[in-house]
């Protein structure tokens, strides 16, 4: 039964950030300078702009620290991490600043002014993937000693703070579509080639493809996205199945797909635009990050990971065969479209796959009595084909 007495809730459909800045329409204008670079603090220190409200995050201070001792104009400055000579601390401290230390013997940085790489994640992968830092945060996250530490859920709050601005940086200004879809697809599934093609065609119309970041059906949509030509991303799809699962063997399962992504570096012609972006979180920790995505966003806090990973699909979202975790994603997807009023504009909502979506796990029937009468109607589609797809989020 479909209840339509409830409340509409105020608020758009897409939930602008509005964390220390202030939304214009789709952009956002920062409420304090963020220095992220050695140049762009030196530059600022040669500058005649006052230091106030400047916000410093995961940069070494030593090489500019006569410049910063010159400078009393430091009132509401906070440093986020990286390295603070005492004295510098001293002075700015002296003159209202605000010094955050470094966090030790941790395996991630908390103040990380950029998303990951996979080359960060699977650092240490040729001692084995249980000496990677994922592996490493993964075991911190779910120390049982360190769950009930007040300290420890501060540290990984501020971390996924700072991916969320990162992520908000990568993504500001570009149109963006979701691939959602089960981890348990492996490498030699015909699905696993058909979604990889699902993600190459979605790029090529100058879309991010954003994904939950991990195996199956989500590693295909980034390494789809990542290829720069069919031709690469066929030849990469059957490499790949040399190693179809990650399990029982992650470090295997990593090592072919870096070597996979190297591979496909040789054929990019120099820098480009951000192509695909996964977003996973540690607490699916048997579920490694795959490697073929230009930036990963992964958080400690899967609600923030969910709840961030969806309101990002301005232009829709795709949702392949999957299972529970797949499911939740298509009524979290649903909820803002149900809500939605005639006069917004609609991100569109595309199930692929009939027989999956209306016998093996049939929601679609719910999803279309939700919208029956409803301005979502118009935006939810099932389809057989990723070239329907691909048309549906156009359409």
């Amino acid at each position: 039964m479909v209840d339509v007495g409830v409340p509409e809730p105020p608020g758009p459909l897409l939930r602008p950030r509005t964390r220390g800045d202030v939304r214009v329409g789709r952009r956002r204008r920062r409420a304090a300078r963020e220095i992220r670079t050695p140049s762009a603090l030196v530059r600022l220190l040669a500058s005649s702009a006052t230091l106030r409200d400047v916000r410093i995050q995961d940069l070494d201070l030593t090489p500019v620290a006569d410049a910063l001792l010159a400078r009393d104009d430091v009132e509401g400055l906070v440093v986020l991490g990286g390295t603070v000579p005492p004295r510098v601390l001293a002075h700015l401290r002296r003159h209202g600043g605000i010094v955050f230390p470094p966090a030790q013997d941790i395996p991630v940085d908390v103040y990380r002014p950029r998303l990951y790489l996979p080359k960060d994640l699977y650092a240490g992968l040729d001692q084995g993937y249980a000496a990677t830092c994922d592996a490493r945060a993964y075991a911190w996250a779910t120390t049982a000693v360190l769950d009930a530490d007040v300290y420890t859920t501060l540290l990984r709050a501020i971390h996924d703070d700072s991916v969320t601005d990162a992520l908000d940086e990568v993504l500001e200004g570009r149109d963006v579509v979701g691939v959602m879809g089960g981890h348990a697809l492996t490498r030699a599934d015909e699905a696993y080639a058909a979604t990889a093609r699902l993600g190459h065609a979605l790029s090529a119309t100058g879309r991010v493809v954003l994904t939950g970041g991990g195996p199956g059906a989500m590693e295909a949509a980034n390494l789809g996205a990542y290829a720069s030509t069919p031709e690469a991303l066929e030849e990469a799809v059957v490499t790949l199945r040399a190693v179809p699962r990650f399990r029982p063997d992650v470090t295997a399962w990593a090592e072919l797909g870096l070597r996979v992504r190297a591979d496909l570096d040789g054929r990019r012609d120099g820098r480009r635009r951000a192509r695909s972006i996964g977003v996973p979180t540690w607490f699916y920790g048997h579920e490694p990050p795959n490697v073929f995505c230009d930036g990963i966003a992964k958080y400690f806090s899967n609600a923030l990971r969910e709840d961030g990973l969806l309101a990002r699909c301005t232009t829709g979202i795709v949702v392949m065969p999957g299972a529970a975790g797949t499911v939740q994603e298509v009524f979290q997807a649903v909820t803002p479209l149900f809500y939605a009023t005639a006069d917004q504009p609609l991100p569109r909502l595309v199930l692929l796959g009939r027989e999956h979506w209306t016998r093996t796990v049939p929601v679609w029937e719910a999803v279309r009595l939700l919208a029956r009468g409803r301005p979502m109607e118009e935006a939810i589609h099932l389809v057989d084909d990723p070239d329907e797809a691909v048309q549906a989020l156009s359409a």
